[in-house]
C-alpha cells in the first residue's frame, strides 16, 4: 500500500515526465551551421534556437546540440533522384569506419540517414540504410545486400591498407594514431596479432600522420577517446586548452571522433585512474574537517527552494489503469522499490524542513533509466532558478544531468552510486566511493595502531592493498596464504601475550575469511585480538561466516552509513511507522537524511557551494554524516566515513564517533 500510494502521488505531480517529444544530441563539426543542420533534421533553425539559446552566436566544433524530434521515427525518403538504399545488419565488431569502407560511402552520409548514429554508436543486430548511387533511374525501392553487389563485411582485403613492421617500443596506440585508425581497427586488421614484437608485419591504414609511433614519455601519453566525451572535457581533464589539444592533435580541427588516439600531456603516474588517490584533495589541510556542525541554528536564506528529483521510476512501463499492474512492477522490480523508498525519505525531509522555516518547491521526474531521458527533461523545462538536483541513482544518467547542467551551474548530488564518477565541477558525490573507505580505514589505523601487534593477512588479489598498509603500518607482520584456506597454527606464531594484536584481513574469498576467523576466535581464548578490514565486501556476509565470531572478536569495517537503533524513540522512525506501519529502509533515510542536508545547507548559505565554504565541518543525520571535499579535477565528493565495530551481543557501535 505504501508503494501505490506514492506512484500515484507521482503520477498526479505536474510535469512529472518530459513531454512525448523526442530528441538527439548532434555533436558539431567542422564547417557546419545552424542551417545546415537544421536541414539535416529536417527541422526549423527555430526549432534548434528554441532547445540551444547558445547557438545563435557561433559554433564551436564537437559542442553538442539538443536536437527535437517526431514521436514517431522518420522514415527515409527514397526517392532521391541519385541515391538508392542497402538494408544493412550490423554484425558483431563492425564500425562505421569499416562499412564506410567496405560500401565506398562517407561516413557522414550514413548518419545522414541513420540519425540516432549521430548520437549512439552501432549496435550488433541493429538495421541502418546505407545510400548508394541507382544502378537504374527505374528502380526506387530499398534493396537488399543480396540483390546488389557488396562486399562480405568480414573480407578486410576491401578496405585500403598497407604494411607495418613493428619496431621497439612501439605499441597499439601509437600505430593506431599514425595511420588514422583506431585501436579497435587495428585489431580488426589483425586479428593473430595479440600482443606486439619487434619485426613482426602488420596491416594498417593508408592515411600517414608523421611523427614517430610511441606511446608515452616523461611530457606526453596517447590516449584514446571515450563514448560521449567532447574536446572540452579533455581540455579539462588532462589540464590543457583546446587550442593545445588541437595543436599537438591536427586531426581535431575536422573534430572529436570516438576511438580517436589523441596525444596529451603526461598527467602523473597514475594517468588518472577512477579512484587513485591522486584525483582527490588532500582533505587533511582542512582542520574544521573533524568538526560536527548543527545547521539547525544558522539558518538565514529563507527564500523558497526549488528542487528536483531525478530518479529511474521506468513508469511508462507500467499499465496505469491496473493496479495489479503496480504491484507486480513493485514486486519484480528493485531499482523501482528503491526509487519509492527514497523518494519517501525525500518528501518527509521536505516536511521536515517546513518546521524549520524552510519552504521548498518540490518536482520529480522519471528518467527511465536512460541517458537519452535525462537529456530531454532538462531540454524540456526551465532549470536555470533551480537550487540544486538530487539524483538520477545511476552512474551515466547522474553524468548526464551534471554535464548538461554545468551550464547553469546548478549543483546535481548523486545519492546512491559509489562508483567514482567523471569530474563535473557542480557534481556532488554524497556516497563515499570504495577507495574512500579504505583510505578512511587507512587513517583509523594509523591513528590508533601505535603500541599494537598487528599482523596482515591478504592474500594474492589484495596484494596492492598489503602493500599500501605496510607502507602506513611499517611494524606489522604479514601472512600470505597460498590457499583458500588458514588454520591457527600459521597464526599463532605471530600473536603476542603481552600487547594487543589486531588482525586486518584482506580478502573476498569465503573459504579463506571462514577459516581464518574460526582460527583467530580460537586463539581469542588466550590472546587479545581485534579484527579490521579495509573493505567489508559480500564475502563477510555469506551464511558461512560466524557472526558470533566476528562479535568476539571486535569486527571493524568502514561504512557508508550506521545503523539505527529501532528501540531508540526518534520523530523521523516513529512518523514513518506511524504513516506506513513499517521501520523504514536504508534508503528511505539516505533519502531523508540527504535531502535534509541539502535543504539546511541551502537555507544557512546563499548557495550550495557557499554552504561548503562558510561551514567546513561534517554534518550528521540519522544513518549517515556528509562533509565534501573539492576533487581536484573539479567537482565534490563525500569523505565522511564510519567505522563501525560489532560486540559480542552482535550490537554494532561506531569506533570514531567524534
Amino acid at each position: 500500500m505504501k508503494y501505490l500510494l506514492i506512484v500515484c502521488f507521482l503520477f498526479q505531480l505536474s510535469g512529472f515526465t518530459a513531454s512525448a517529444q523526442e530528441y538527439k544530441y548532434h555533436t558539431v563539426k567542422a564547417g557546419e551551421t545552424v542551417y545546415s543542420i537544421a536541414k539535416a533534421y529536417n527541422i526549423s533553425e527555430e526549432a534548434i534556437y528554441k532547445y540551444n539559446p547558445d547557438a545563435k552566436g557561433s559554433l564551436e566544433i564537437s559542442s553538442k546540440l539538443v536536437i527535437p524530434l517526431n514521436s514517431s521515427k522518420e522514415k527515409v525518403s527514397t526517392e532521391s533522384e541519385d541515391i538508392q538504399f542497402i538494408t544493412h545488419t550490423v554484425k558483431r565488431k563492425e564500425t562505421l569506419y569499416r562499412l564506410s569502407k567496405d560500401y565506398n560511402v562517407e561516413i557522414d552520409e550514413i548518419k545522414r540517414y541513420n540519425k540516432h548514429l549521430y548520437a549512439e554508436e552501432l549496435q550488433r543486430g541493429e538495421e541502418i540504410l546505407i545510400p548508394q548511387p541507382k544502378k537504374g533511374s527505374g528502380n526506387t525501392e530499398l534493396s537488399s545486400t543480396k540483390q546488389l553487389d557488396i562486399p562480405k563485411g568480414n573480407d578486410q582485403e576491401t578496405r585500403e591498407t598497407r604494411e607495418h613492421v613493428v619496431l621497439p617500443k612501439e605499441t597499439k596506440y601509437g600505430i593506431a594514431r599514425k595511420y588514422g585508425i583506431t585501436v579497435k581497427e587495428l585489431e580488426e586488421l589483425n586479428p593473430k596479432v595479440d600482443v606486439l614484437k619487434p619485426g613482426v608485419m602488420i596491416r594498417v591504414g593508408t592515411d600517414v600522420l608523421d611523427e614517430p609511433v610511441i606511446l608515452t614519455d616523461e611530457v606526453f601519453e596517447f590516449y584514446e577517446v571515450k563514448p560521449k566525451e567532447t574536446l572540452f572535457g579533455l581540455s579539462q581533464k588532462f589540464d590543457v586548452s583546446q587550442d593545445s589539444l588541437i595543436s599537438l592533435n591536427p586531426a581535431l580541427e575536422d573534430g572529436l571522433k570516438i576511438g580517436m588516439v589523441l596525444k596529451v600531456p603526461n598527467t602523473d603516474d597514475s594517468e588518472n585512474v577512477p579512484g587513485s588517490n591522486d584525483d582527490l584533495a588532500d582533505a587533511s589541510d582542512n582542520e574544521n574537517a573533524g568538526n560536527r556542525i548543527d545547521l539547525s541554528n544558522k539558518l538565514s536564506n529563507f527564500n523558497t527552494k526549488e528542487l528536483v528529483v531525478l530518479l529511474p521510476y521506468n513508469l511508462n512501463q507500467i499499465d496505469e489503469e491496473s493496479i495489479s499492474s503496480y504491484e507486480d512492477a513493485i514486486l519484480d522490480d528493485r531499482v523501482l522499490r528503491i526509487s519509492l523508498d527514497f523518494y519517501s525519505g525525500v518528501r518527509m525531509a521536505v516536511e521536515k524542513a517546513k518546521s524549520y522555516g524552510i519552504s521548498t518547491r518540490l518536482k520529480t521526474y522519471d528518467t527511465r533509466r536512460n541517458v537519452q531521458e535525462v537529456t530531454n527533461i532538462i531540454a524540456s523545462h526551465d532549470f536555470r532558478n533551480v537550487d540544486a538536483v538530487i539524483g538520477p541513482l545511476l552512474q551515466n544518467t547522474t553524468e548526464a544531468a551534471a554535464s548538461r547542467l554545468t551550464q547553469y551551474n546548478v549543483p546535481v548530488i548523486s545519492p546512491l552510486s559509489n562508483r567514482e564518477m567523471r569530474s563535473y565541477q557542480n557534481l556532488f558525490q554524497s556516497r563515499p566511493t570504495d577507495e574512500i573507505l579504505k583510505k578512511g580505514m587507512f587513517d583509523y589505523l594509523k591513528q590508533n595502531a601505535v603500541g599494537k601487534n598487528v599482523i596482515i593477512i591478504a592474500d594474492a588479489a589484495h596484494n596492492q592493498v598489503k602493500n599500501e598498509l605496510t607502507q602506513i603500518l611499517p611494524n606489522s607482520r604479514v601472512i600470505l596464504p597460498s590457499e583458500a584456506y588458514l588454520g591457527a597454527d600459521k597464526i599463532k606464531g605471530l600473536l603476542s601475550g603481552s600487547m594487543e594484536n589486531w588482525v586486518i584481513l584482506e580478502s573476498s574469498n569465503i573459504g579463506l575469511i571462514s577459516s581464518a576467523t574460526s582460527a583467530l576466535n580460537r586463539l581469542a581464548r588466550e590472546h587479545e585480538i581485534t579484527l579490521f578490514t579495509t573493505n567489508k565486501n559480500n564475502a563477510f556476509e555469506d551464511d558461512i561466516i560466524d557472526n558470533q565470531h566476528l562479535g568476539r572478536l571486535n569486527f571493524h569495517y568502514p561504512s557508508v552509513d550506521k545503523q539505527y537503533n529501532a528501540m531508540v524513540p526518534e520523530e523521523f522512525i516513529e512518523e514513518y511507522q506511524e504513516k506506513f506501519n513499517m521501520v523504514p529502509s536504508q534508503y528511505v533515510v539516505r533519502g531523508y537524511d540527504l535531502t535534509l542536508d541539502v535543504l539546511l545547507r541551502l537555507a544557512s548559505a546563499d548557495n550550495l557551494y557557499d554552504s561548503f565554504e562558510k561551514y567546513t565541518g561534517f554534518t550528521e543525520y540519522h544513518e549517515n554524516k556528509f562533509h565534501y571535499t573539492p576533487k581536484r579535477n573539479g567537482g565534490f565528493y563525500n569523505d565522511a566515513v564510519y567505522i563501525m565495530s560489532i560486540d559480542e551481543e552482535l550490537h554494532l557501535n561506531v569506533a570514531n564517533d567524534q
